[in-house]
């Protein structure tokens, strides 16, 4: 009589419940740190991620919220060809449109959206060339930060 949860769905619904509020806190811890690192980098021109003073809703978001999320987005000082250098010299985190995984992701958006738009549409739709949105997993944040200052260093090197 309805949309129901096959027993193997829910038996996988059920594990991933069972450490969920782990793996949250987790992230939203790295993405606080990764926030905080990326923000002071001379390499990253604005970071967007509402656990940070600088974010305009930061104090509306430290009111309603516990953690403030595993997402944040950044933008890369050089423009479109520099965050293209940035993404690929990345290694760990996917190359991926998601959010939520037990996987850092990773996504250049508008070399994803470049060829649907295009460059007009782009600035219409206010999709910057140089962002970049980060969805953290578990992975540990040094080893997270690491490869951003790597890559991020391979994107100073080419300045």
């Amino acid at each position: 009589v309805g949309a129901v949860l096959g027993p193997i769905d829910g038996w996988l619904l059920l594990r991933g419940l069972r450490t969920f509020a782990v793996r949250v806190k987790h992230q939203n811890q790295t993405a606080l740190a990764i926030a905080q690192f990326l923000e002071s980098h001379p390499a990253i021109e604005q970071v967007y991620y509402p656990g940070i003073p600088s974010h305009p809703q930061h104090a509306l978001a430290r009111r309603q919220m516990v953690g403030f999320g595993g997402v944040l987005s950044f933008a890369v000082k050089g423009g479109y060809q520099a965050t293209q250098r940035f993404i690929s010299a990345l290694k760990l985190p996917t190359q991926a449109v998601s959010l939520g995984g037990y996987e850092s992701l990773v996504v250049h958006a508008a070399a994803m959206w470049e060829g649907t738009l295009g460059e007009a549409g782009l600035i219409e739709a206010g999709i910057q060339p140089n962002l970049v949105r980060f969805s953290v997993g578990l992975e540990d944040e040094a080893d997270l930060r690491r490869d951003l200052q790597q890559a991020l260093a391979q994107v100073e090197a080419a300045a």
